[in-house]
């Protein structure tokens, strides 16, 4: 998940910032719907362009709006963006595969393990220490992760179903790296505007790159879900950015975590997705691991 884009004024009124929050998890659980309901009907390169390039515009707009565009792009460490933007690009590839191989819930908790790779990440990249207490969420993390995956490996689920478990993984360890880099270039003075924008215009031609493999006409219908998958990201990250501005990061944390709830309903709600046991067992340490672990967290 992309960090936040830096706040516009400091907090006010905590009960708004809250608002946001939540309404940012259900568009973020909303993006998932769209992806999932798409199937296999579009290839995944398209969709990985539409949910990129559909974002730029409310990015660009709100950008605008705060009077950073265009200034506001502007980069010396082009080459850091590069990284940043290969390692989440990749990740929305491989988010997007494990959201349409396993049901919405599991795909959405699996991307919780991502704080927990970005404490051992930033460990063993960054030298930073982790405390007693990271330590611990990652601990809770990774026993989580062995609940839920070992019987996908085990051969109790469908062979999509491991496949889907595997994407799942891989995508938390992307998108920590991403976050590691996101963190290495917000230190070297790197704009958040700037990081944002990138990654989207890099994810978009990505997705791009892979017209020559066969794009569809989806219809109206998968045209409509296209867009709203685009639309739904990037105001996602617009809303989750404006929490921050009228709440602290503490108050709104435990928020983060509806997605999870927003994907079991909308997974038994769209496609008749009831959590199995391994969920259910799994669910609370991945979520409380990650809680616990992720950063900004003081000791």
């Amino acid at each position: 998940m992309t960090p936040p884009i830096a706040p516009l004024r400091p907090a006010s009124t905590e009960g708004l910032g809250i608002t946001l929050r939540i309404l940012s998890t259900l568009a973020f659980a909303a993006m998932g719907l769209c992806v999932k309901a798409l199937g296999d009907t579009v290839p995944l390169g398209q969709v990985v362009f539409f949910r990129s390039a559909g974002a730029l515009l409310p990015l660009v707009l709100f950008l605008w709006w705060r009077g950073e565009w265009p200034r506001g792009l502007a980069t010396s460490r082009p080459f850091g963006h590069v990284a940043r933007c290969v390692m989440g690009a990749t990740a929305m590839f491989t988010s997007f595969a494990a959201i349409r191989l396993l049901p919405l819930a599991e795909a959405t908790m699996l991307s919780y393990l991502a704080p927990i790779m970005l404490v051992l990440l930033a460990w063993a990249l960054l030298g930073e220490r982790p405390n007693a207490r990271r330590i611990g969420g990652v601990a809770l993390g990774l026993a989580g992760a062995a609940v839920f995956c070992l019987p996908a490996f085990a051969g109790v689920l469908p062979d999509a179903g491991g496949l889907g478990v595997f994407f799942g993984l891989v995508t938390a360890v992307l998108t920590a790296g991403a976050l590691v880099q996101v963190r290495r270039l917000t230190l070297l003075g790197e704009g958040a505007g700037a990081i944002a924008f990138w990654f989207a215009m890099v994810s978009a031609l990505g997705g791009l790159l892979t017209l020559p493999w066969g794009w569809v006409w989806p219809g109206a219908a998968g045209m409509a879900l296209l867009i709203a998958t685009g639309l739904a990201g990037g105001l996602a990250h617009i809303l989750m950015t404006l929490s921050f501005s009228h709440a602290d990061a503490s108050a709104l944390a435990p928020f983060e975590y509806l997605s999870v709830l927003w994907a079991v309903a909308l997974g038994f709600a769209f496609f008749a997705e009831v959590p199995g046991l391994a969920f259910l067992l799994a669910g609370p340490l991945i979520l409380l691991g990650a809680f616990v672990a992720r950063p900004g967290r003081r000791p």
